[in-house]
């Protein structure tokens, strides 16, 4: 994290100095209270909406979370969903990138200042490379996305009609691949539990914009497994075997659960095990609903979504290289070793600290607002728990709970949706001011264990 304030200047010729983790809470700030007052404009809905719930959907939109306090294709008009769709591909492939882009575009310079922002933006330790970085991924995004929005049209065409169905296409693949969760069915995409192309595309897109865009760059330009870097081998390594291991719990734990699986032909329970074994990675989309899966699989899903997806990638959560690295340096002490030590090469100890300091601010929020909660909520205490990690993941799925808040307890999940996107460490920076101290004491022993 760098120190070194970056000057603003402002109206009338203002200056504010800003380190560039509050510039980034800033802008997500004002874009949050814009999309709020988009979604209060009489065009924008078809019901009323109080100024909480748009304040919660403009939230959960650019924060790309996905939990709804009111259904998005009844109660929003196109105006609105459009407005969703906006701040969903804003907060998604983030705010900076666009400021990047116009800037280059009207024809400028990336200057130093703009390239410290990218770096925070993108949780980067180097400033090399960065504005190649945006590049490649605006141009990634377009193509993925349009080549997604021309297979769901295949698919929703026939079904909805020419305008609908391109509609439903072009939201759901922005929505997707933005790990954002939004969608325009009450139901989510329970209709199309055992339908392979909406299972494969949509899940295509949310595995790719979470694994995170340094690896999708990564891979770009390497094009081979062993020159990648370590961050890229650890997150498609561990992206893969996580998946399939939640898909075989799933599989099993719900085949015979009459609420879910029960009555399905064996096709669909293999593609509905699938769907909801890589959606808890911060994708927020569903295929079953998620209030009727068994205890044991609701506890996997919560650990899912605490890990959640990749650096520099479309969803939050702890990240999955934060696990990995938090596993394998509790293995390294369990055999005695002083080093971590992966695909022959050394992870640094000042890694595996600030590893050990996402975990722990992360619970002590998480904890933090699950005790508010659990005193104002009158809901099972699991109900709670869920949705609590689902907003701190930035997730979306939820029990059934969103819908029932109370007002205070919209107030507080909107909090969390908002910590998860800019991430615990960052608010953390913002709160303390962390100066780097020149003085050093000596060393004693502490008993722990």
């Amino acid at each position: 994290m760098r120190k070194k304030l970056i000057s603003s200047h402002l109206l009338k010729g203002k200056i504010i100095n800003l380190s560039p983790p509050q510039i980034l809470a800033l802008s997500f700030l004002i874009f949050i209270l814009l999309g709020t007052a988009l979604l209060k404009l009489p065009v924008a809905s078809t019901t009323y909406i109080s100024w909480i719930d748009a304040l919660f959907t403009a939230t959960s939109a650019i924060t790309v979370t996905g939990l709804v306090v009111v259904d998005t294709g009844t109660d929003y008009t196109v105006f609105g969903q459009v407005v969703i769709m906006t701040l969903i591909q804003l907060g998604g492939l983030g705010l900076m990138t666009f400021a990047v882009l116009i800037v280059m575009m009207l024809g400028k310079k990336i200057g130093l200042q703009q390239r410290i922002l990218i770096q925070e933006a993108f949780n980067q330790t180097s400033l090399g490379g960065l504005v190649r970085l945006v590049k490649i991924l605006f141009t990634f995004t377009i193509i993925l996305e349009a080549i997604a929005f021309m297979i769901l049209s295949f698919r929703w065409v026939p079904e909805f009609g020419w305008k609908e169905g391109m509609y439903q296409s072009l939201f759901h693949t922005i929505s997707a691949f933005n790990n954002a969760g939004f969608s325009l069915w009450s139901d989510s995409l329970s209709a199309y539990v055992g339908d392979p192309v909406v299972n494969l595309v949509i899940t295509g897109l949310f595995i790719t914009g979470g694994i995170g865009f340094t690896v999708l760059a990564d891979v770009w330009y390497k094009r081979s497994f062993q020159r990648l870097s370590i961050h890229s081998k650890l997150m498609i390594i561990g992206t893969i075997i996580t998946n399939a291991i939640a898909l075989i719990v799933i599989f099993i734990l719900e085949y015979a659960n009459p609420a879910t699986f029960g009555s399905m032909p064996l096709s669909d329970k293999l593609w509905g095990a699938y769907f909801q074994a890589v959606t808890p990675r911060t994708a927020g989309f569903n295929t079953i609903e998620i209030g009727d899966m068994t205890t044991a699989s609701i506890v996997l899903i919560l650990l899912l979504m605490f890990i959640g997806a990749g650096s520099a990638s479309t969803g939050s959560g702890i990240k999955l290289t934060t696990f990995i690295v938090l596993l394998l340096a509790t293995i390294t002490f369990l055999k005695g070793k002083s080093e971590t030590v992966v695909f022959r090469r050394t992870i640094p100890s000042r890694t595996i600290i600030r590893v050990l300091a996402i975990t722990v601010v992360s619970n002590l929020f998480i904890f933090l607002i699950l005790f508010m909660l659990t005193i104002t909520e009158d809901a099972p205490f699991l109900m709670i728990v869920f949705e609590v990690v689902s907003a701190f993941g930035t997730v979306g799925l939820s029990m059934g709970l969103t819908g029932e808040l109370s007002t205070f307890g919209k107030q507080v999940i909107i909090v969390m949706m908002f910590i998860g996107r800019i991430g615990p460490l960052t608010l953390g920076f913002i709160l303390s001011k962390p100066k780097k101290s020149l003085v050093r004491y000596p060393d004693d022993e502490v008993y722990t264990g």
